[in-house]
């Protein structure tokens, strides 16, 4: 696995250099994009991006946990959670990555 990580400023560095738009304008973009999905996900809607994958908030019921070190037991709160499911094609976009890595 690699160490690298894509950031907002590499998204609005390839908007800028791929599309055209300014630095600044490219920046505003990917923030625009950015709180349109984290809004939707805070309303309890699912964002679902073509060939991408879908990002869903779930409920999660109280249960009663370990501490492993311990041994005790320790309520955790209920909760929501984000999950994000890769579509089919981004699944087998992974696995020829992967395919292409060995050897």
């Amino acid at each position: 696995m690699s160490d690298k990580t894509l950031t907002r400023m590499d998204l609005s560095e390839a908007i800028f250099r791929e599309v055209g738009l300014s630095r600044n304008d490219s920046g505003q973009l990917v923030e625009s994009v950015l709180n349109h999905m984290s809004d939707a996900l805070v309303r309890g809607e699912q964002v679902k991006i073509s060939s991408f994958g879908t990002f869903s908030v779930r409920e999660k019921a109280a249960r009663v946990g370990r501490n492993p070190k311990t041994g005790e037991e320790v309520p955790i709160n209920p909760r929501r959670v984000l999950t994000f499911r890769p579509s089919h094609l981004m699944k087998d976009r992974i696995a020829a990555g992967n395919a292409q890595t060995k050897g």
